[in-house]
C-alpha cells in the first residue's frame, strides 16, 4: 500500500511538473505580427522556462504559482514557424505564421457558419483554398463561476473547400479581403454564442455597474440548482414531446406511407402560417402536410435536393415514404437530400410532420424558396398541400433556464481565455437579443467595448460591429420599432475611440433573422477595417453617418458625414424619411439630395422639429453615397425640443 501511495505522489509530481501550452498556441497557430506578443502556459513552481523560436532562444523565465508568461520579440508578417518552449519537458508549435488576429465575437449571425450559406456562395466556398486564413473556433460553453485561463478543446484550421464550411461567414469573407489586400496571414478567433446577449460577455466586475444581471448571474453559481433547471428543463421537453408523440394519429396510423393517399386530408395553401393557410386555428402540436407530384420518366432514380425554405417549429420529412430529413428547431433551412433511387416515375408524395411548440405561428414561412430540383430541373412546391391535424397540445412550457440569455458565463467560459493572446482588434455582430433594451444598450455596448480593451491591456484596439439589418414585415406608415431604437444605439456606439460600423440595413430578410448575405457584412467590415485597424486614410469606409439638423422655414436640413464623393438615391427615389411637429406625430416627408445634405419636409408637418430616417423594423432605405455604401438609421430633433419626440 505504501508503494502504490509513493508511486501516485511521483506520477502526480510529474504531471504537475510538465511544461503545458494553452490550446490557443497549438500547431497552426497565427500571432500578431509587428508587436510583441506572449507565450504562457502552466508548469510546477519554479520551473525555468524557455522560449526557442526556430531553435533560437527568444525569451526565459520561471513558472510562478503554476503559471509562466513571457514575451516574444516583434516578428514580421510571415512563416512557417517552430516555436519551442522548455523546461523539465519539451512542447513544440509547428507551423506557426505571424499575422493580423481577429476575435470575430457575438451572436448567432456571427456564429453562422459558411456551410449554412454554401449554395448561395458556392463559388466563394469552391475557391476557398487559403491555407493562411485559420480559424480557432472557440468551443460554446458559459460558467458562472470564474473566468478560464484556458479552452477545454480546439484547433486551429486553415481554409480550404472542406474546412471553410466550419468557418464563420462573416470573418471568413473579413478575413479574405484583407488577407488578399495585404498579403498577411489571417487568424480568427470565432467566439461568439448564438442567442447570446451583451450582458453575457461581460466580467463580473463590469456587471457590478448592473446588479440585477450580476443577481442573476450569481443566483446560477448554486450548482445544484443550475442543474435542478436544466434537468428540469430537459424532463419537460421530453415528457411534452412523448406525449405529443402518443396522442399523435399520424404515428399511430402511418401518414408517411404515400399508398394511404389523402382521405380525410384538408386544403392547405403554402406556404404560409397555420392559420392563414388552413381552416385551423393557431395550433400547437402536430399538423402533417401532403404534397403529391409527378416526374417524368428521365427523372426517376435520379438524386435530387428537396427545399423547403424554413418551417416553424420541427420537422420531419419524407419522399415515397423514404425519410430524408427532420429539422429540430425553427431557424435553418430546410435543404434535404434526397438518394438516388427513391423518386419514380409519375406520382411522388412528399410528406411533413411539423411539430409546432405554440409560442409562435407554425407554418411554412413565406418569401424562402419551396421546390424539389432534379438535376437542372426545379419543381415549384408552393400552392395546394393538403394537411390533416396529428394531434393539438398545450404550448411547450417555457425552459427555466436558458443559457444563451444570461449574463457572464460567455465572457468566463469563451472570451476570458482569449485575452492572453495579442491581437490587431475585434469584430462583432450582436443586438438582436437586446432588442426592446435600447435604452440600456446605449450604455451596456460601450462599456462592454471599454472592458474588452481593459482585459486585453493593449490599448485602444479597433472594435468594428455591425448593425443591425433589416428584419419582420415592412410597414406602410411611420411607427415606432424596437429594432430602429436598437440600431440608435449602436450607432451611439460611434463615439467610443476605435470604433466602425457596417451599416447592413439593406442586406436583410424580412423572414429570417439570420439574413443570409454575409459576405457583403463581411466585406463591408472589411471596408472599417481599411480605414481604422490599417490606416488608409482615402478609403471611404463608411455610408452617410448624420451630423447636424437645421431648420429652415418648413423644411429641415439634414447634414451628413461620409457622404464620400457624394449622396445618391437609389433606385431613383429618396425613400424612408419622416418628420413630426411638437405633436410627436410622425409623417412621411419628401426628400431630395442638395450636395451633402437631405432637405425634407411634409407639407401635414407645417412646424417640423424632428426627423427619422429607415425607422422601422425593416424600413424603407434608399440613401446611399456614391460609394455604394448605405446610411445608417437615424433619428434627430432640433436643439431645444423634447429629449424624444413621440
Amino acid at each position: 500500500m505504501r508503494l502504490v501511495f509513493c508511486l501516485l505522489l511521483l506520477v502526480s509530481y510529474s504531471v504537475a511538473a510538465e511544461v503545458r501550452l494553452p490550446r490557443l498556441l497549438s500547431d497552426g497557430v497565427v500571432l500578431q505580427r509587428d508587436v510583441q506578443v506572449a507565450v504562457w502556459g502552466f508548469a510546477d513552481e519554479g520551473e525555468a522556462i524557455t522560449v526557442l523560436l526556430d531553435g533560437e532562444a527568444v525569451a526565459s523565465g520561471t513558472a510562478e504559482d503554476g503559471r509562466w508568461h513571457l514575451l516574444l520579440p516583434a516578428q514580421p508578417a510571415g512563416g512557417p514557424h517552430e516555436l519551442t518552449v522548455r523546461g523539465e519537458n519539451e512542447v513544440t508549435v509547428r507551423d506557426a505564421w505571424f499575422g493580423d488576429v481577429w476575435v470575430a465575437g457575438g451572436q448567432s449571425n456571427m456564429e453562422l457558419w459558411m456551410g449554412r450559406i454554401r449554395e448561395r456562395f458556392a463559388e466563394d466556398v469552391a475557391n476557398a483554398d487559403y491555407p493562411l486564413i485559420r480559424q480557432f473556433d472557440v468551443p460554446r460553453g458559459y460558467d458562472f463561476h470564474a473566468p478560464h485561463e484556458d479552452l477545454d478543446a480546439g484547433e486551429w484550421v486553415a481554409s480550404n473547400p472542406e474546412t471553410v464550411l466550419e468557418f464563420s461567414a462573416v470573418a471568413w469573407f473579413f478575413a479574405r479581403e484583407l488577407h488578399e489586400r495585404y498579403g498577411v496571414p489571417i487568424g480568427i478567433l470565432s467566439s461568439n454564442y448564438g442567442g447570446s446577449t451583451a450582458e453575457g460577455w461581460m466580467s463580473e466586475e463590469a456587471l457590478a455597474e448592473y446588479p440585477h444581471y450580476l443577481e442573476t448571474a450569481l443566483r446560477f453559481r448554486d450548482d445544484e440548482y443550475l442543474a435542478s433547471l436544466i434537468e428540469g428543463d430537459r424532463r419537460t421537453a421530453e415528457r411534452w414531446r412523448a406525449v405529443l408523440d402518443a396522442r399523435d394519429a399520424g404515428l399511430r396510423g402511418e401518414w408517411q406511407r404515400p399508398e394511404l393517399g389523402d382521405d380525410g386530408w384538408s386544403v392547405a395553401q403554402l406556404p404560409g402560417t397555420i392559420a392563414d393557410a388552413t381552416s385551423l386555428e393557431a395550433v400547437a402540436g402536430v399538423v402533417w402536410f401532403r404534397r403529391e407530384l409527378t416526374l417524368p420518366e428521365e427523372l426517376a432514380g435520379e438524386p435530387a435536393m428537396l427545399e423547403l425554405g424554413r418551417l416553424v417549429d420541427a420537422d420531419v420529412v419524407w419522399v415515397n415514404g423514404t425519410r430524408v430529413g427532420e429539422t429540430t428547431y425553427e431557424y435553418p433551412p430546410r435543404r434535404y437530400p434526397v438518394a438516388p433511387g427513391v423518386l419514380q416515375a409519375g406520382d411522388n408524395v412528399i410528406v411533413v410532420r411539423l411539430v409546432v411548440h405554440g409560442h409562435e405561428p407554425g407554418g411554412f414561412v413565406e418569401g424562402k424558396p419551396y421546390e424539389l430540383r432534379v438535376g437542372d430541373t426545379r419543381i415549384d412546391l408552393s400552392g395546394t398541400w393538403r394537411y390533416r391535424l396529428g394531434a393539438p397540445a398545450e404550448p411547450l412550457p417555457p425552459l427555466q433556464f436558458v443559457e444563451w440569455r444570461q449574463p457572464l458565463g460567455f465572457y468566463n467560459a469563451m472570451l476570458a481565455p482569449l485575452t492572453k493572446m495579442r491581437i490587431k482588434g475585434v469584430i462583432w455582430y450582436q443586438g438582436e437579443s437586446n432588442v426592446g433594451r435600447a435604452d440600456e444598450y446605449r450604455r451596456l455596448f460601450p462599456a462592454m467595448i471599454r472592458e474588452w480593451r481593459s482585459r486585453w491591456n493593449q490599448g485602444d484596439f479597433p472594435f468594428l460591429f455591425v448593425q443591425l439589418a433589416s428584419f419582420l414585415p415592412a410597414s406602410e406608415e411611420p411607427v415606432e420599432s424596437a429594432w430602429a431604437e436598437l440600431r440608435e444605439a449602436q450607432r451611439s456606439a460611434l463615439a467610443v475611440p476605435m470604433t466602425a460600423m457596417a451599416v447592413t440595413i439593406d442586406v436583410g430578410d424580412w423572414n429570417d433573422i439570420h439574413p443570409e448575405d454575409k459576405k457583403t457584412v463581411g466585406e463591408r467590415l472589411a471596408l472599417a477595417a481599411r480605414k481604422v485597424a490599417y490606416g488608409e486614410r482615402d478609403v471611404v469606409a463608411s455610408g452617410p453617418l448624420f451630423r447636424d439638423l437645421q431648420r429652415e422655414g418648413r423644411r429641415l436640413i439634414v447634414a451628413f458625414d461620409h457622404a464620400g464623393s457624394g449622396l445618391v438615391a437609389r433606385g431613383g427615389t429618396l425613400e424612408g424619411f419622416a418628420v413630426a411637429g411638437a405633436d410627436g406625430e410622425w409623417r412621411w416627408a419628401q426628400a431630395r439630395i442638395d450636395g451633402a445634405r437631405v432637405i425634407v419636409s411634409s407639407e401635414a408637418v407645417p412646424d417640423p422639429v424632428a426627423v427619422r430616417y429607415a425607422w422601422a423594423d425593416n424600413p424603407p432605405a434608399t440613401l446611399y453615397n456614391r460609394e455604394g455604401l448605405p446610411a445608417s438609421p437615424f433619428e434627430a430633433r432640433l436643439a431645444g425640443t423634447a429629449a424624444r419626440v413621440r
